[in-house]
């Protein structure tokens, strides 16, 4: 049988999500000893969206198949007893052959958090990045909504970005600050390699006043990657909710009395057909180009 999960994970000490050969801490390998376990047998997990090293999710999905037959809490509660504190499983449900955690999903969300004082945090140096120098969250939206649409990414994806096509349907790109701390959130279709933390790289400097809002727009238009902004770090991105077709019946909140891996500053976004910003009918259409990105 075929059965998904939500998970959740903070990826400040893992080497992304993919198994490397070098044996490195990754996610995906906590998992998969993890699920084994409770299997009883070796088995391989697939994820929505593979994250580079520091990246969190709040709302990962991922897929296995197994011979095994066990309750959905009994794969929720095994999985979380063998799994160390980074990592949690939220929820679990079987699901039709035909489903993928990675091509079947029609939009990804994320969001990155950024601490905007003059003093470092010693809670939050590995949840947000620090930025001591202030920055204008109202030139960074009026940036930000140039991106918005479907485009040639080709200037914010990574210059080693495999993917087929760079073009991208981006739904929604909001800019908001909450005291001292700035919150970045993107919904789209898919997104490339690097393109969230490219964006935020591009939206911080028009913040701080070295670029004016127009700049977005001038890079994008360029289709040329060496031409754009600096890449943001890895700290501050997290994966915060994969949709899916309704027919699924996957939970797009979380599934309720999850064990926290970590707590986000702003809170989480799961809401079925909403945005994290509270709007209604933020899915996209699926993606033009199927191969995964590393965010």
């Amino acid at each position: 049988m075929r059965i998904a999960m939500g998970i959740e994970y903070d990826g400040s000490d893992f080497h992304g999500w993919q198994v490397q050969e070098s044996g490195l801490r990754t996610v995906q390998e906590v998992l998969e000893q993890a699920v084994s376990r409770v299997a009883d047998h070796p088995l391989i997990v697939h994820c929505a969206g593979r994250t580079d090293a520091g990246v969190h999710a709040l709302g990962q999905v991922i897929h296995f198949e197994t011979g095994a037959c066990r309750p959905m809490r009994a794969w929720v509660l095994g999985c979380n007893v063998s799994l160390p504190p980074d990592v949690s499983v939220g929820w679990a449900r079987p699901v039709e052959d035909d489903f993928h955690a990675r091509f079947s999903a029609t939009g990804r969300h994320y969001r990155y958090d950024i601490l905007n004082r003059p003093t470092r945090s010693a809670l939050q140096r590995s949840r947000a990045l620090w930025s001591h120098r202030p920055l204008d969250e109202g030139r960074m939206q009026e940036a930000a909504l140039d991106l918005v649409g479907t485009h040639d990414f080709s200037s914010y994806r990574a210059l080693g970005c495999q993917a087929h096509s760079p073009v991208r349907t981006l739904h929604y790109l909001e800019v908001r600050r909450q005291g001292e701390r700035i919150a970045i959130e993107l919904g789209a279709n898919a997104f490339l390699h690097h393109m969230v933390r490219n964006i935020v790289g591009v939206l911080m400097a028009i913040g701080r006043g070295e670029r004016p809002p127009t700049w977005a727009r001038e890079i994008l238009e360029l289709r040329d990657r060496t031409r754009g902004g600096v890449t943001a770090p890895p700290q501050g991105l997290y994966l915060s909710q994969v949709d899916y077709p309704a027919h699924f019946g996957l939970p797009q909140d979380g599934g309720g009395g999850r064990t926290s891996a970590l707590q986000h500053p702003f809170g989480s976004a799961r809401g079925q057909g909403i945005d994290p910003l509270g709007r209604n009918g933020a899915r996209g259409g699926g993606a033009e180009d199927r191969r995964p990105a590393t965010v």
